[in-house]
């Protein structure tokens, strides 16, 4: 009876999401469906991803699996790249809740400062079939006002 209850509660909540932008049937029979979620950069907000992963409505966890994809949708300033962390693991942008045994799925913005440019990396915190699920998408800051001419420096 727990059990059901938990999923009543969790298919309650999974249309609570206001940054869902579309959602795909996988068929008629089945409950999983495609998510697409739009998401912009908390401080460097002259960036939108969009965010594509499974949700299986009646199951305890989603499948591991997702895509990203980000771009320049605004400007990007010399201060919102002075203020995000700049060491190699970056920082977390994004957290969602996969399953309700601790696995998420997460989304780190880390800055390549040798190529100038912001990598969105989206992540599985689950091992999955020997593997952990991750997607990368990139966004160049050539052509905006925090592009660095000619930084080569580390």
């Amino acid at each position: 009876m727990r059990a059901w209850i938990l999923a009543l509660a969790a298919l309650a909540l999974s249309g609570c999401d206001n940054n869902e932008v579309g959602d795909v049937s996988l068929g008629l029979f089945t409950t999983k469906d495609i998510k697409v979620e739009v998401l912009q950069d908390p401080i460097v907000t002259g960036v939108t991803c969009h965010i594509s992963n499974i949700e299986a409505d009646l199951d305890f966890a989603d499948p591991s699996d997702m895509g990203i994809s980000c771009r320049q949708t605004g400007e990007i300033t010399p201060e919102m790249i002075a203020a995000i962390d700049t060491g190699k693991s970056g920082e977390v942008v994004f957290k969602k809740s996969k399953s309700v045994l601790f696995k998420s799925l997460k989304i780190r913005r880390i800055l390549d400062q040798k190529t100038q440019t912001l990598l969105y990396i989206a992540y599985s915190t689950k091992e999955t079939k020997g593997s952990y699920k991750h997607s990368l998408s990139t966004v160049p800051l050539w052509g905006t006002q925090a592009y660095k001419a000619g930084s080569t420096k580390n």
